[in-house]
C-alpha cells in the first residue's frame, strides 16, 4: 500500500507557507515543520519528505531514506492526532543512513509533539 496522492504535500504555495509560517522542532534525525492545513479541513494529513543532497551525494541513498520515511509514516499514521489535519515536512538531517527500525521509532516519537501544535 502506498501513501495516497492526497496525503502527499505538493502545492508550492502551501509548502512555502509551511516553511515561513509553520512551527518547527528538531528530533534526531528529523527537522520537522508543522502547521494546521489552512485549506479547510481535508480528510488527510499532508506530508513532505526531504533528504539533503549535501549529506548524501548519491540519489540511490536519498531515495532509500525517503522510502523508509514514507513507509514508517504510512504504517503508523493511525497514531497521529486526529483533531485537525496537519501539513508536515520531515527533513532528514543525519549524516548516515539509519535502519528502518530506527527511522520508524523516531518518526513515531515526533507524533507526540503534534498535540502541542494547537498552542503554537
Amino acid at each position: 500500500m502506498r501513501l495516497r496522492k492526497e496525503e502527499r504535500l505538493n502545492k508550492e504555495k502551501l509548502i512555502q507557507e509551511l516553511f515561513t509560517g509553520g512551527s518547527s522542532f528538531y528530533f534526531f534525525p528529523f527537522k520537522v515543520f508543522v502547521m494546521h492545513n489552512p485549506e479547510g479541513d481535508p480528510p488527510f494529513h499532508q506530508v513532505l519528505f526531504s533528504v539533503s543532497r549535501r549529506n548524501f551525494k548519491r540519489a540511490v541513498d536519498r531515495n532509500l531514506i525517503k522510502r523508509r520515511m514514507r513507509e514508517a509514516f504510512r504504517q503508523n499514521k493511525a497514531a497521529m492526532p486526529a483533531s485537525k489535519k496537519l501539513v508536515i515536512a520531515y527533513i532528514y538531517s543525519a549524516k548516515e543512513i539509519l535502519t528502518f527500525a530506527q527511522i520508524q521509532e523516531r518518526l513515531i516519537k515526533t507524533f507526540n509533539r503534534f498535540d502541542h501544535v494547537e498552542k503554537i
